[in-house]
């Protein structure tokens, strides 16, 4: 009986640690653990994560690369390779702290930066409104993270969030 036990033991904490990286962290997203900040090459976040959805270029050289996991996903990655072409960081965007940059008056491109591409566009042509939609994970709650924009002048009029599985 205590073999069986302990086996049992075994295979679960076998279970729980598959969910794991070499360092014991819960891994957010499979192959992570295998790119190392200051190491890793363009080439390697490619091999790990595939083609990115979009590609932003900065003018020093730096190039961010952003790997939406929606539509029903609620993390967007992006890799920041420096001018040499090394992974300089890494980071999901779908957080309160970015949503928190969203403000009135921002354009759609400066929103797609921060955000990357929203689940859904939508527009309301009687409302002159655009508006787009990132699922997000908040705690263990899943939300929609919502951009409203005037549909004329394509700037941000106002935010709102909403339960996901309250979506009405």
């Amino acid at each position: 009986m205590r073999k069986l036990i302990q086996g049992l033991v075994l295979a679960a904490f076998a279970i729980l640690n598959a969910g794991c990286d070499n360092k014991g962290r819960p891994i957010e997203e499979f192959g992570l653990d295998k790119l190392e900040k200051g190491i890793s090459s363009e080439s390697d976040v490619r091999m790990v994560m595939g083609k990115p959805e979009t590609v932003w270029e900065d003018e020093d050289g730096t190039r961010a690369l952003q790997y939406p996991k929606g539509p029903e996903g609620v993390r967007t990655w992006e890799f920041v390779i420096d001018k040499s072409g090394t992974l300089k960081d890494y980071k999901q965007l779908l957080t309160q702290e970015s949503f928190a940059r969203i403000k009135p008056g921002m354009t759609r491109d400066e929103v797609r930066r921060l955000l990357g591409k929203p689940r859904t566009v939508v527009q309301y042509k009687l409302k002159n409104e655009e508006a787009w939609d990132w699922r997000y994970q908040a705690g263990t709650d899943h939300r929609f993270f919502n951009v409203h924009f005037d549909i004329t002048s394509g700037r941000v009029t106002q935010t709102s969030s909403q339960d996901a599985n309250n979506n009405s």
